[in-house]
């Protein structure tokens, strides 16, 4: 690509003004959100407006930048949107235990005072929302037939050393470009994806960069097994310049769908308390998950040739 000269361009007008009260999407919601500042650049160099928002009633850590099509006026029509988003949404969660109603309609003696009480609900908030935290499903079903290469894998590796010739063809930056191009064709052709899948190009572009960096960022600690580790140390040694995505093939990258699977039914929620995931983003992370994994199973002739 070439250098592009900026100098003398007119400035475009931004859609939303600093401190406007506007609607962002976040995973597949709406909130109520704050433009703190406008760019027609991100920090991270792409092109076209761009807003720096805040998340009403929400830690800083959550504030970022989005591109334009993420953000909504502050309107009647957009709130009833916001609404009918809720709705839909709760409409798929299963119906709360008894228990969770008990704690909601659980009243107080008469003799307890107000400081006590609201001690007491504030307790139970917490106890409500970690129990909230607990029910997101996150869990990944892999198709058996792909259980089947993880399990194969695994033996190979382990049992009788078979470790896998690298750098590997298609390897993980080639399969989910492929990917990417499969899903914003379907998008366009409107054929429907996993459910909850309806995303702009940008969407699935931004989804599918942090499931690569996601894969970078575990491979070593997460994604190989012991007799595989010097291996690593060599062909990363070799090729210096080059990130695992770029080395490692579709066998370690179905890896890592087995380690979220692990991840979501025993830290999850933790993971998702303590990092920048809230739970209806990660609902639609599962989902493109899934999509993925629909992806390579039907590329999985191509994709586990060696």
């Amino acid at each position: 690509s070439c250098n592009r000269e900026t100098t003398g361009m007119p400035k475009e007008v931004p859609t939303f003004a600093d401190d406007e009260r506007v609607l962002c999407y976040h995973g597949p919601m709406l909130y109520e959100a704050k433009v703190l500042k406008s760019a027609n650049v991100d920090e991270e160099g792409r092109q076209g407006p761009h807003y720096f928002v805040h998340y009403r009633r929400w830690k800083q850590t959550w504030d970022e930048w989005v591109p334009e099509d993420r953000v909504l006026k502050w309107t009647e029509t957009n709130l009833q949107k916001q609404t009918q988003l809720k709705e839909a949404h709760n409409r798929k969660k299963p119906a709360r235990s008894s228990t969770s109603t008990s704690i909601t309609t659980e009243k107080s003696h008469d003799g307890e005072s107000r400081g006590r009480k609201r001690a007491r609900d504030s307790s139970l908030d917490k106890a409500k929302e970690e129990e909230l935290m607990n029910k997101v499903e996150v869990k990944l079903d892999i198709p058996e037939q792909l259980k089947g290469f993880l399990v194969d894998d695994w033996e190979n590796v382990t049992k009788t050393q078979q470790l896998i010739s690298l750098p590997r063809k298609p390897n993980v930056s080639d399969i989910l470009e492929d990917y990417l191009d499969h899903a914003m064709k379907a998008s366009k052709r409107a054929l429907p994806l996993t459910e909850n899948i309806r995303a702009s190009d940008e969407l699935l572009t931004e989804v599918v960069r942090g499931i690569k960096l996601y894969f970078n960022k575990t491979l070593e600690d997460s994604l190989l097994y012991r007799s595989e580790r010097k291996q690593h140390a060599d062909i990363m040694a070799k090729h210096d310049s080059a990130l695992p995505s770029d080395i490692y093939g579709v066998e370690h990258f179905l890896r890592l769908f087995g380690n979220y699977i692990r991840h979501s039914l025993l830290q999850m929620p933790r993971l998702i308390a303590s990092s920048n995931v809230d739970p209806d983003s990660a609902l639609m992370l599962r989902d493109y998950l899934l999509d993925v994994l629909s992806f390579i199973q039907q590329e999985q002739n191509r994709l586990f040739t060696v």
